[in-house]
């Protein structure tokens, strides 16, 4: 899905047109959503329930997260220190089969063209896992398929500390990127939740940890089903 540089997709509808008839092996389901890879980073059960099951619950930090995003997606196009600045920017990569809209992309000029450059508005403070910097990746690389240059660099915006860390979009981060791309694909292919994270402590910042009862989905049904039934005959007169 090359595009020619200065060629900019205007309309997600647009973007999804393109994702799904331009790759040489057509496409017969959606795109993934960049923001979907966030999630299965985080954790796979989560993505499944959000992205398979379509379940969704509202807390402080999700609803904190929404106002920071209707902050940076004003839609506005805008002139500053000889920077392009576009905001809610629809991207997508028919190789990778994935679609989304970027919070920010600033293009710089260069000698051989604009370079793009994502920011991904976020709540709160850097992390210890690697979630936040897989979404940046994503749009980096859906931008240099769209805009035929390589994307090096990109930067995540943390509303807390009000600054903004840079990321290195290198081999490293970029495998991982793909390879949470391929978890979630299988993940939607199979049509099968995943068990709750190890991490623990993910699970009560998440906004579906009543929906999800990790602590009972983990819960061997099999063993729990014989040791009823021995209580039950037990009880019997």
């Amino acid at each position: 899905m090359r595009q020619q540089p200065g060629h900019r997709l205007q309309s997600l509808a647009e973007v999804r047109r393109v994702v799904l008839t331009a790759s040489a092996d057509e496409r017969d389901t959606e795109p993934i959503p960049i923001s979907a890879l966030q999630h299965v980073v985080y954790c796979p059960r989560q993505a499944a329930l959000i992205h398979l099951e379509r379940m969704w619950a509202e807390n402080l930090q999700t609803a904190e997260g929404q106002v920071v995003h209707l902050a940076s997606d004003r839609g506005d196009r805008r002139q500053a220190r000889g920077v392009r600045r576009v905001h809610a920017l629809p991207l997508a990569s028919a190789r990778l089969g994935i679609a989304g809209i970027a919070d920010l992309v600033e293009f710089i000029a260069g000698p051989d063209g604009e370079i793009a450059y994502p920011v991904e508005y976020k709540r709160g403070k850097p992390k210890s896992h690697k979630a936040d910097e897989v979404q940046l990746c994503a749009q980096a690389l859906c931008l240099e398929e769209m805009t035929g240059h390589p994307v090096s660099e990109g930067a995540i915006y943390y509303a807390t500390t009000r600054r903004r860390l840079v990321v290195a979009i290198d081999d490293s981060l970029r495998r991982t990127t793909e390879a949470a791309i391929a978890t979630l694909s299988e993940i939607l292919a199979s049509g099968v939740t995943p068990p709750p994270t190890t991490e623990r402590t993910r699970c009560r910042a998440c906004s579906l940890a009543e929906l999800c009862r990790p602590k009972a989905s983990i819960k061997d049904a099999v063993g729990w089903r014989a040791r009823t039934l021995g209580t039950l005959l037990k009880e019997e007169p």
